[in-house]
């Protein structure tokens, strides 16, 4: 368990060698670049506001034109490809990709025009066919539909409400007192009627006024020409504006093999923002530039080494101050590194604190397993992971870590699985029973849970109590470390004795050996002994709990207080009871299941149905207590565990490194 040590940078080069500089700290991940002071009449920050909004603007492109690829031209990708991780790529392709860089962009503007022609175009057709729609009931008309009469006629194009017949529509007009010259009825339709009525000119207005009465309404739309001709005009647009769209999907789809020039051109402006970012954070004279930092101080020597060798620089590694905010780096071993993600969800080691994550990982994956509690789930979750990680070995790192952590408890898993004699809940008792007239059984190896729970609610008291106690002595190794060794006495060893002291009593009484269903022979003076050490204890807690106020009436109130958190210690070890319930959870609707598939019977569509009521009952099963289990576990590290001596508060290393969505470099140092 360890938090890595900080060295604080500072380095000084010429303004010539900045960009080389930069992209080779970039490319090794390994320094954290702060804000330098303040500028004075030599140093001067640079303001990078305006490229780093050409950058933000090609990776907008650059993003908004693979968009565009895999919505018309979409890239095959198999189930597992997030497992894949980036492609490694070399300094020299990244060097080389400067010269293609503008030719690549066009391309992505190109992309993105396209995209919006094909939009403008699509959303054009249906107004076109509106339009054709609106003209349809007129196409027989060979009349343009603002044909408004002649010299001494008016005409009236619209419609009129449905079900007129002409001889009707005429009677109607008769009574306006006008003369009507001609009616014709153009069309009739559910919706409408369609008719021109010629009249003379001096009875228009009669006539207007007749049918408007009747429900007269001019078209929609209004072309300057014949209905036939405008419907063959705007199918032609259609037809058109098609062909358009089809030509500019099809010039997308011939682009699908610059689909990775893309994606290194995103990761390329990604790269070139944050180094911009972290040039306006430096101090620059006329000829040099000044960076300072935080870096591991196991990479200070291999770092001055690269930098001498290729540069002329000054660069020095100091240690921080106390006062310093100094970010937080974890390192452990391959056992303890995959829970590394858990203790930051939580909180990073503060200033003086130990790592917790080395013995955390060893309580979470025993809890863990214990809460899945069935070997052959275990087992699956097991070989999921591992085929998963010796396959893809490219993968991320915090992917990795996490099928790591799920391949440990899955290891964990099997363990309690055969301890408790769990495989598939009792699957080889019914399939047995059911298919074979026989009844198998694979016997726990210790005990099963759910023939004796009370015996389990024990055992898992007895982890709970073993974790809460190493939370302790992580309290008492932190103090001890911080040279506090009164705080350490007075916040766990009386605590230490306290509790210790009471479970021996607890343990010689006759109620608990009703409630456990064990007897414990505790002898006489070491029971006495007990009694006396917890009221000693007590006393000590009681005299030191508010050791921090002068006033002894004060101190005694918040001793007293300090004693009263037993409760909460009683609290805590109930809290454990979890494992039981989530163990027996997960057996018992493994046991459902499994009598479920049985009820078919033992012939061939009682096998049929045994075999899918098996695979869907027992991949919901594990799906929902996987979660049970990952939410739980990490619950009793957080308010049981980490609450007896943890407070975190750190803030994480975040290195001026490689953070890209497609590619890495590589390097003799991981870049992300």
């Amino acid at each position: 368990m360890a938090v890595v040590p900080m060295q604080r940078i500072e380095l000084c080069a010429l303004k010539k060698d900045r960009k080389k500089i930069l992209e080779m700290l970039q490319r090794r991940g390994i320094v954290e670049v702060s804000n330098g002071p303040d500028e004075d009449d030599v140093f001067r920050k640079m303001d990078t506001a305006p490229a780093r909004a050409t950058l933000e603007k090609g990776i907008s492109a650059s993003r908004e034109a693979l968009s565009i690829l895999n919505r018309y031209s979409p890239e095959s990708k198999s189930l597992l490809s997030a497992l894949e991780g980036r492609r490694v790529t070399t300094v020299e392709h990244y060097d080389s990709f400067a010269k293609q860089r503008e030719s690549m962009l066009q391309l992505a503007y190109r992309l993105n025009t396209l995209s919006e022609e094909i939009e403008e175009n699509q959303a054009e057709i249906p107004k076109l066919k509106i339009q054709m729609e609106a003209l349809a009931p007129w196409e027989s008309f060979d009349l343009p539909l603002n044909f408004f009469g002649t010299g001494k006629t008016t005409a009236f194009v619209g419609g009129l409400p449905p079900g007129l017949e002409q001889e009707a529509l005429e009677e109607q007009l008769s009574g306006s007192g006008a003369d009507v010259v001609s009616v014709e009825i153009v069309s009739s339709s559910p919706e409408q009627t369609c008719v021109m009525v010629l009249c003379l000119r001096a009875g228009a207005r009669s006539v207007e006024d007749r049918l408007r009465e009747l429900g007269f309404a001019k078209p929609a739309v209004v072309p300057a020409v014949p209905p036939a001709e405008q419907i063959k005009k705007l199918r032609g647009n259609i037809e058109e504006l098609t062909q358009k769209v089809k030509k500019a999907q099809d010039e997308i789809r011939s682009h699908g093999g610059a689909r990775e020039d893309l994606k290194f051109m995103l990761d390329y402006y990604t790269m070139r923002l944050e180094k911009y970012e972290v040039i306006s954070r430096l101090n620059q004279s006329r000829r040099t530039f000044c960076l300072k930092g935080y870096v591991p101080k196991r990479e200070t020597g291999a770092l001055e080494e690269k930098l001498a060798a290729n540069f002329p620089v000054t660069v020095a590694f100091t240690d921080p101050s106390e006062e310093e905010d100094v970010p937080v780096l974890l390192s452990n071993n391959g056992f303890a590194a995959p829970v590394e993600s858990v203790v930051e969800s939580y909180s990073l080691p503060g200033a003086g604190e130990a790592d917790p994550t080395a013995v955390m990982s060893i309580f979470y994956y025993v809890l863990f397993g214990m809460m899945l509690s069935d070997a052959a789930y275990g087992a699956l979750l097991t070989v999921i992971c591992g085929v998963c990680l010796s396959h893809f070995k490219n993968m991320e790192k915090s992917m990795r870590n996490t099928l790591k952590m799920f391949f440990f408890c899955g290891i964990s898993t099997v363990f309690w699985g055969v301890m408790f004699g769990s495989y598939f809940g009792d699957v080889v008792d019914v399939v047995s029973k059911t298919f074979f007239g026989t009844r198998l059984t694979i016997p726990p190896l210790w005990f099963a849970p759910l023939n004796q729970p009370m015996r389990m609610l024990m055992f898992c008291f007895v982890v709970g109590l073993v974790h809460l106690f190493t939370g302790l002595a992580m309290n008492f190794y932190q103090l001890a470390r911080a040279g506090k060794y009164k705080d350490a006495l007075y916040d766990v060893v009386f605590w230490y004795l306290l509790l210790i002291s009471l479970m021996i009593l607890l343990l010689g009484q006759k109620m608990f050996a009703d409630i456990a269903g064990v007897s414990v022979a505790i002898p006489s003076p070491l029971s006495s002994a007990a009694s006396y050490t917890a009221v000693a204890a007590a006393v000590g807690i009681i005299l030191t709990g508010g050791r921090e106020s002068r006033n002894w009436f004060k101190r005694i109130l918040k001793g007293l207080y300090s004693l009263y958190n037993i409760t909460g210690y009683l609290s805590d070890v109930l809290s454990y009871s979890r494992l039981l319930a989530l163990g027996l959870a997960t057996g018992v609707v493994a046991t459902v299941i499994n009598q479920m598939g049985s009820m078919v019977g033992g012939n061939a569509v009682g096998a049929v149905a045994f075999a899918i009521i098996f695979l869907l009952g027992h991949t919901m099963n594990i799906g929902i207590n996987l979660l049970g289990a990952y939410v739980h576990t990490n619950r009793l590290q957080f308010v049981e565990f980490f609450g007896k001596f943890y407070s975190g508060g750190g803030r994480k290393f975040h290195p001026f490194a490689v953070n890209t969505q497609y590619f890495k470099f590589r390097e003799d140092h991981k870049n992300g």
